[in-house]
């Protein structure tokens, strides 16, 4: 099996691994969470009722219903008919929850309730994390050939020097993660949220994709959305590919200042090093390894400046 099909392979497995994991988190967190909520549902019930069989209420009831209620509603249970029925805690709004703990975009509109809830977000965390950003890693190191090296040398072969190239390709570059990541996705939302507006909605893909979270959108919260479990996958996906692309992003930019000094200005790591230093290699392999020369001895390193590389074009 060739090289790039073994990498392949391997990003494959990573992001199966991925969804199992949150399929895993989703199953373990509904079965903790759901009968807290079902408990704190049936305790907000019978206070409302309680309350409104009052004849006479005083201030001081009124503030401790309040209060329960508030704090019921920061947990997801709201005391409103049209909201009583819907669970925070199924199958997909289980997954959307820990897809939005591991991504670290965290909302903050459903939070365990139970114990035992807060101790398994800890250690569900404490995996998932690292390998969502493991996971992204190896899915940017595959999009960078086709996205980010190929349309500099192809903007390099149609005559521009090395420098401009890179500027023109990052411009294209933001340009495409813009109308595709926030302004597309923006007027889709805007669409299925029916409080929402256009700014409301860019406002949220902002926050979602640089990972702030703050909780004041979210989306298929609103009482009797329909297909709100399809709902819930389908910003999951759109969280993971913006997240790729803001990373993707970012690479690139990062690999536009080591072409104009700005890394070494700046005394910061060239993007490269971190490919080529203390003998490393990429997660997810874009090339076939060439087969090594017959005459070379076998234990001699080769010589990094040596290899052709996205840096060596500042050199032309």
């Amino acid at each position: 099996m060739h090289s790039a099909s073994k990498s392949w392979l391997l990003l494959s497995g990573f992001v199966l691994f991925y969804i199992i994991y949150l399929l895993f988190g989703a199953l373990v967190f509904s079965s903790i969470e759901r009968p807290a909520e079902d408990e704190l549902r049936r305790d907000t019930q019978r206070l409302k009722e309680a309350f409104l069989n009052q004849s006479c209420v005083s201030a001081a009831t009124l503030e401790l219903f309040l209060s329960r209620v508030l704090a019921a509603n920061k947990h997801g249970v709201s005391v409103l008919k049209n909201s009583s029925s819907r669970s925070n805690w199924d199958l997909a709004s289980s997954m959307f929850f820990a897809n939005t703990l591991v991504t670290t975009v965290g909302y903050g509109h459903t939070t365990p309730l139970s114990d035992a809830g807060k101790a398994f977000s800890i250690a569900y965390a404490l995996i998932g994390v690292p390998f969502t950003m493991l996971v992204l890693t190896a899915c940017v190191q595959r999009i960078m050939q086709p996205l980010v090296l190929a349309p500099v040398g192809l903007l390099q072969r149609s005559g521009l020097k090395p420098r401009p190239a890179t500027v023109v390709h990052f411009l294209l570059l933001l340009l495409a993660v813009v109308l595709c990541c926030f302004l597309a996705p923006a007027a889709v939302f805007s669409a299925l949220e029916a409080s929402w507006t256009f700014l409301d909605s860019v406002y949220f893909c902002f926050i979602s994709l640089c990972t702030i979270g703050l909780g004041d959108f979210v989306p298929a919260a609103r009482p009797g959305q329909p297909y709100r479990a399809l709902y819930q996958v389908a910003v999951m996906v759109y969280l993971f590919i913006g997240l790729m692309m803001m990373y993707l992003l970012l690479r690139t930019f990062h690999k536009m200042a080591d072409v104009h000094g700005l890394t070494t200005f700046f005394q910061l790591p060239r993007c490269e090093a971190s490919l080529i230093d203390d003998d490393t290699e990429p997660i997810v392999g874009t090339d076939p390894t060439p087969p090594r020369p017959k005459d070379r001895p076998a234990t001699k390193p080769l010589d990094p400046g040596s290899q052709p590389s996205y840096n060596s074009i500042n050199k032309g």
